[in-house]
């Protein structure tokens, strides 16, 4: 695999046909990815900049979403989470609104820096079903690339309860979301043909 630096950053963006100021705020949103993933990993030992590149990817060439913005916030979609304390400095280099944006798709109990208690799951589940479009495709993106993922992972007891949360709630979010524009009808027919093929693979 090619190092991740700021060139590989922007190469999976598709930075390179934007236009300058657009360019300009790739550079900007890959140097903020690679601080703040920097140093964490996912429960496989990757390195966690990995999946959020793969979920742009993933946007990219297979839904076929081309506007920046959106990629930006794919690339970032987990900052928050795996780094609470680089609200502020997103908020300086790509602004209050963007960073906002990251705040709405991260659980509170993240945010906040604590261990999940009752009610978190409900608040996290009425948060995502709060998400404009755009957001909502990111996050869904972002569940079909860990569910292509979820072999990897060691915790038997994280791979269950993810299965059941995609089967009672993802993919019903999903579903109600596909007429919104073909970017989530397409997300909604990988991600529930993905899972149908998983059960499949797993079921003794």
């Amino acid at each position: 695999m090619d190092p991740i630096d700021l060139d590989h950053v922007l190469t999976v963006l598709g930075a390179a046909a934007w236009g300058p100021d657009e360019q300009s705020r790739a550079r900007v949103a890959a140097g903020l990815a690679l601080t703040v993933y920097d140093g964490h990993t996912r429960d496989q030992g990757t390195p966690y900049l990995e999946h959020p590149l793969a979920v742009v990817r993933l946007l990219r060439t297979e839904i076929g979403v081309q506007r920046p913005e959106t990629l930006h916030l794919a690339l970032l979609h987990d900052a928050l989470e795996v780094s609470p304390e680089s609200e502020a400095l997103l908020v300086h280099h790509l602004g209050g609104p963007f960073t906002a944006r990251l705040r709405d798709m991260t659980a509170d109990h993240r945010l906040e820096q604590r261990r999940k208690s009752d009610g978190d799951e409900t608040r996290w589940r009425a948060k995502q079903a709060a998400l404009p479009p755009e957001d909502l495709l990111v996050r869904l993106a972002d569940r079909l690339h860990n569910l292509r993922d979820l072999a990897a992972s060691p915790n038997l007891d994280r791979r269950r309860r993810f299965l059941q949360t995609l089967g009672d709630f993802h993919l019903p979010l999903a579903d109600a979301a596909r007429d919104l524009g073909p970017h989530l009808e397409t997300m909604h027919a990988r991600l529930h043909a993905e899972y149908v093929h998983h059960i499949q693979e797993v079921r003794p």
